[in-house]
């Protein structure tokens, strides 16, 4: 891909130059031809900040390194765009609602949601995020071990180290929703809420306003399309209140040393109180369990994905380098 090869290719201080001028969205595809899609991403900075002593679990938040998180949730099109170029003929096809292409993927097990994470890394020529040693597609993970140096983490057995796209662990998605850089006079703080306010957002069944979210809406009504899923969050990261539930990486009791034990869930969804928003709740299910339609998720890069046009800034300093021998690699 040409992220990763322009990574491969250019130096610490050329990296440090591309990644310091990336400070919005950006998009990567996915899949090839009819079956490709769109994945945009938003970078959550302001690294090493201090932790949350104020919302469940306790502390949270505290992230040490930059990283991008989906700016929507994961939606049908992509499970079934994966499926076609992928889970359909290695026998890993991931069933789900059926609610509309741009709904939130829901009926996702863990499990599930973690082979679909690690074709993400694979099929872009990295390394895949989770260890499975079993066919099924809703089989548990393997944790890594020490023997595999390159991939094991003893602070966190269930990710590999060399893993691009991953799902977001506790702290991570945490920070994403309720952390705001520009709070306490730019010292930065948490919020109750994802909507960057300390009261509830305004209930809306769809759409972007700023201050609200998805959610004291009827079981009928169902989730919104992930696009209208409503307003940011400081970041910039849309539904991380309402909506759907979303899966964590981190298991309940934060140790991540068992492949069947439950995972947390966060977020609330539509049909919620607002309570089951804030950032004092948390919830937990099986890694297997699928027969949740109110549980989604999304996907976080530890790599920074850099803008179209900070390539195009790169490029040419590669080229008043004398950088002539570069091509892009791969498709």
């Amino acid at each position: 891909m040409y992220r990763t090869s322009l990574f491969s290719l250019l130096g610490a201080p050329l990296c440090a130059l591309l990644l310091a001028t990336s400070a919005s969205a950006a998009v990567v595809s996915f899949g090839s031809g009819i079956n490709q899609f769109n994945m945009d991403f938003v970078p959550i900075g302001n690294p090493g900040n201090a932790a949350d002593t104020t919302g469940n679990p306790n502390p949270v938040g505290a992230v040490g390194y930059t990283y991008d998180l989906g700016k929507f949730e994961v939606s049908e099109d992509m499970i079934t765009k994966y499926n076609a170029v992928f889970g359909t003929a290695n026998g890993l096809t991931i069933t789900q609602d059926a609610r509309g292409t741009n709904k939130p993927a829901t009926s996702v097990s863990w499990n599930e949601a973690a082979r679909f994470t690690n074709w993400l890394n694979t099929s872009s020529g990295g390394f895949a995020a989770y260890k499975f040693t079993t066919s099924g597609v809703n089989d548990n993970i393997a944790l890594w071990t020490a023997a595999e140096t390159l991939d094991y983490d003893a602070a966190n057995p269930f990710r590999s180290l060399r893993a691009n796209y991953v799902l977001p662990n506790f702290n991570e998605w945490y920070k994403a929703a309720y952390y705001d850089p520009s709070a306490n006079g730019g010292l930065g703080g948490y919020w109750n809420f994802a909507t960057g306010s300390d009261t509830a957002p305004m209930a809306v069944a769809s759409g972007t306003t700023a201050g609200t979210a998805v959610y004291s809406q009827s079981l009928a009504t169902g989730p919104a399309d992930v696009f209208n899923a409503g307003g940011l969050s400081p970041f910039g990261v849309m539904g991380l209140g309402g909506n759907v539930w979303e899966w964590q990486e981190t298991e309940n009791d934060l140790v991540n040393d068992s492949i069947s034990s439950n995972r947390g869930v966060r977020g609330g969804v539509w049909n919620n109180n607002s309570d089951r928003l804030s950032s004092s709740i948390r919830s937990n299910v099986s890694p297997s369990n699928i027969a949740f339609n109110d549980i989604g998720f999304r996907v976080a890069s530890l790599t920074p994905i850099p803008e179209p046009s900070t390539y195009a800034l790169v490029l040419t300093g590669l080229t008043v380098l004398g950088w002539t021998g570069w091509r892009r690699r791969g498709k």
